[in-house]
């Protein structure tokens, strides 16, 4: 990789904007550009002829890359400042770690709100944009009861089941991300306007289109692979087996996140994507804990909404006594022995003693050789 150019923050961010308006760089010629020039400037500056060298570059793409306009790419930034949309660049560091994981994580996205560390614990619900009763009511509940275990509920603001979801986060006080198709600025569908608006109060609407792009098909794939890649994991809640739905939860496997299916009657067609799933080895919902027992350990450490340091999505349902005991355990690789845990702890010895057994089923500590106990 050559060595990039080096420029300030703002004309980084202008070439990122200016590279993302050129069409024709999909996930995999980016990172073969990236790799080859070491950022957007860098990329940008090289001349047609170079740039042909690289597997997959076309005389005509070539020509576009080296003669882009920068006009375009001020007027977007402009845009966005007077509008309020934030820019995220994904070399940024707040832009969402957990979605950098995935093999071709976009490489701006436009914000508006606010993404926040504690939205690492975050999880999926999405499903059929003509949803039954039954469905809009189990989304709606698990909305609520995911925000208010403390993570945070994305989904994609469509009809149906996405916006029930919301809505159960919202009512509940939690938090919620949208994941557009379109522009942040314009809103599809339509009539979700105001829900976006409360949405950006007490989250983030994202999108990785410029703000004023309209959605198009072609959009909503590449969407999913957001949605579930911001997860832990998706809630797939009433699916036909031609779903968009489907295509998030095989993107969330793909991706390492786990995958869940709500199951309904079999006499609806909007069950059959979900017992698709079920028969592939989802894990199947009858209510939050069945979701929150699988969720495995995070990429990293975070924050969680009440301050506390988490590295497994397990620690969220613990009590004080439980987290007490678990940072008297502590991180050391050779462990603590029983005895400096209750010391640490200052509980009785038959307290943490109780403790430790439940945290050992939570798979949050394990023991050692000698009587000794480590965190997982």
């Amino acid at each position: 990789m050559r060595p990039s150019p080096t420029s300030s923050p703002e004309e980084s961010l202008l070439a990122s904007l200016r590279l993302a308006g050129i069409h024709g760089i999909g996930p995999g010629l980016r990172r073969l550009l990236f790799e080859r020039y070491g950022d957007a400037a860098g990329i940008l500056a090289a001349s047609a002829d170079e740039l042909r060298k690289v597997a997959g570059i076309g005389p005509r793409l070539a020509e576009a890359i080296a003669g882009s306009d920068p006009t375009a790419a001020c007027e977007l930034l402009s845009l966005c400042r007077a509008r309020g949309v934030g820019i995220l660049q994904e070399s940024d560091d707040t832009f969402p770690a957990i979605l950098r994981q995935i093999p071709d994580p976009p490489d701006l996205l436009f914000v508006r709100g606010r993404l926040e560390p504690a939205d690492s614990l975050a999880v999926a619900v999405v499903g059929a944009r003509h949803a039954t009763a039954y469905g809009l009511r189990v989304a709606q509940r698990l909305g609520g009861s995911l925000a208010r275990a403390g993570y945070t509920v994305v989904s994609g603001l469509a009809r149906g089941i996405d916006s029930a979801a919301h809505q159960g986060a919202l009512e509940a006080g939690g938090r919620t991300i949208a994941v557009l198709g379109s522009g942040v600025l314009e809103i599809y569908p339509p009539e979700h306007a105001d829900l976006a608006e409360r949405i950006e109060a007490a989250g983030a609407v994202i999108s990785e289109s410029p703000p004023l792009a309209t959605a198009s098909a072609g959009a909503f794939p590449r969407r999913n692979r957001i949605v579930s890649g911001l997860s832990l994991g998706v809630v797939v809640v009433e699916a036909s087996t031609r779903s968009g739905a489907l295509i998030t939860a095989r993107l969330a496997s793909e991706q390492g996140r786990e995958v869940f299916a709500v199951p309904g009657s079999i006499e609806s067609r909007m069950s059959r994507g979900c017992h698709r799933l079920l028969k592939d080895g989802a894990c199947l919902v009858e209510g939050v804990d069945d979701i929150l027992d699988e969720l495995g350990p995070l990429f990293e450490a975070t924050v969680s909404r009440d301050g506390c340091t988490v590295r497994s999505p397990a620690e969220l349902r613990l009590g004080g006594v439980e987290r007490r005991v678990l940072e008297a355990v502590g991180e050391a690789s050779e462990g603590r022995s029983i005895d400096e845990v209750i010391e640490s702890a200052d509980l009785p010895a038959a307290n943490v003693l109780a403790t430790v057994s439940v945290l050992e089923s939570r798979r949050l500590v394990r023991r050692l050789p000698g009587n000794r106990l480590t965190r997982r």
